[in-house]
């Protein structure tokens, strides 16, 4: 018998009695004739799972349902319905039920159907630990409730289980594509294996190849005396997480995708075949079917690397996480830099709400730790977090300057936080103007694209 609890609810006592009586060697069941005592019973103590009749006398199963699931909305519910009432079962999906199984009740259907749920809440406790052991010891597993995260990190729990097959990562910038593809790796049979990273658009289109395969002694003029071993070769076991994969070139995409069919590749100046087993996980926020198309991108590459899809959420369609992300980062950022912050302003989580996040989840953290470095309250306000002079509401600091200018005190001005605010201003607005293209942002700034990426990092953007 597992440790899974369900209730079972139903008028007929054949029926409730039946399925008890099938199920009670594997779960721990406990039967209900009517709503009102099950209703009586979630309240004390929570099931895992509830088998609910939809036609029950006095409150009807939809009615159950809505109470159930506005007193436990974790709890997993499967109706029981006639063929006739097929109607209803619309309403119960619209309201949150899990599956349905209609009468006369087949039993093999009816334990897929249990153990697909069961499934589920297995996975989403597994992702609950991971995120509460993420706040503890910076995992890379995402914070938040919403539906949108949680089929996200449901899904990768799934398909982390192959140790080589490939994964393509998709989603706008700042969504954090890197720590999806870090979530994977520890959930896989690699995890124990190495996990590198390469961002395909930050090494110059002749030292890719290079870095991916390595070479061989006197390979090409620079190349060190005693050779280089690859990415690949150094993720052997494990993963190699290409980001930007659209950025390389057609020579090295071909010789990737014989990697990828093969698991063999050569390195450069060498006839001597290499033989690994490392997963690549890609990802990249430009349309490679598009690129495909135009000539830019292989097509035989495109689908060799989209075996499996991860589409990540954007902040702006998972709203409800922004409020406990926010406190994650000021918790984070407080303790590093030894500040007494306790939370976030009602007027700041309300801006937070009503903001465009086109940087996503690093444009919220950026304004978090940026808010926190400034802030000389116990609470994070506008004036801190800049939202007030992005929202277009009048806001001045305490001497009467302009909003996002450090505060000036008796012990004078921060020079280096005021340096940092109007760069990072600047960078900003760049970005915007640039629909967040980093080469046209630095041509508006009059810099070189290395410059940009340099100063960058240094004073990150929260648009970036």
């Amino acid at each position: 018998m597992t440790e899974y609890s369900i209730f079972i609810v139903d008028d007929e006592k054949t029926i409730r009695e039946g399925i008890s009586s099938v199920l009670s060697d594997h779960y721990r069941t406990t039967a209900f004739k009517d709503a009102e005592s099950v209703l009586t019973a979630v309240t004390e103590t929570a099931p895992d799972l509830i088998l609910l009749d939809i036609g029950l006398p006095g409150i009807s199963g939809l009615e159950a349902l809505e109470r159930i699931k506005a007193v436990r909305s974790d709890i997993l519910v499967i109706m029981i319905t006639a063929y006739e009432d097929i109607a209803s079962v619309v309403t119960a999906m619209k309201t949150g039920a899990y599956d349905y199984i209609v009468k006369p009740i087949h039993m093999d259907s009816l334990e897929r159907s249990i153990e697909n749920a069961l499934q589920t809440i297995t996975l989403r406790k597994e992702i609950q630990t991971l995120q509460e052991a993420s706040l503890k010891e910076n995992l890379p597993f995402f914070i938040g409730k919403s539906n949108a995260i949680q089929h996200v990190m449901e899904f990768i729990s799934l398909v982390a289980k192959s140790p080589d097959t490939p994964i393509l990562i998709l989603g706008e910038t700042g969504t954090g594509k890197e720590l999806i593809a870090r979530a994977i790796h520890y959930r896989s049979p690699n995890f124990k294996g190495p996990l590198i990273s390469m961002n395909c658009a930050a090494i110059p289109a002749a030292l890719i190849e290079s870095e991916l395969f390595g070479y061989e002694k006197g390979a090409f003029t620079g190349a060190r005396t005693s050779g280089k071993r690859g990415l690949i070769e150094e993720a052997r076991n494990g993963t190699l997480f290409l980001d930007e994969v659209g950025d390389l070139s057609l020579e090295a995409q071909a010789k990737l995708l014989r990697f990828l069919e093969e698991g063999e590749f050569y390195r450069i100046g060498s006839t001597e075949k290499q033989t690994v087993q490392t997963r690549i996980i890609s990802a990249t926020n430009k349309d490679l079917e598009q690129m495909a198309g135009e000539g830019t991108f292989r097509r035989d590459l495109f689908y060799r690397l989209s075996v499996i899809t991860v589409t990540i959420p954007s902040l702006n369609q998972r709203r409800e996480d922004i409020e406990p992300l926010a406190n994650s980062f000021v918790l984070h950022f407080a303790e590093k830099f030894g500040k007494r912050i306790t939370g976030i302003s009602s007027e700041v989580m309300e801006a937070m709400q009503r903001h465009r996040w086109t940087g996503n989840i690093r444009e919220l953290r950026n304004m978090i730790e940026r808010a926190v470095l400034v802030s000389h309250g116990s609470v994070i306000t506008l004036q801190d977090a800049g939202l007030a002079y992005r929202d277009g509401t009048e806001s001045k600091g305490p001497d009467g300057g302009p909003p996002l200018l450090p505060p000036l005190t008796q012990s004078g001005v921060d020079f280096s936080a005021l340096e940092a605010m109007v760069e990072t201003y600047y960078f900003d607005a760049a970005l915007r103007l640039s629909g967040g293209n980093e080469s046209g942002a630095a041509r508006l700034l009059n810099l070189n694209h290395h410059t940009f990426r340099y100063r960058r990092k240094a004073h990150p953007p929260s648009s970036g």
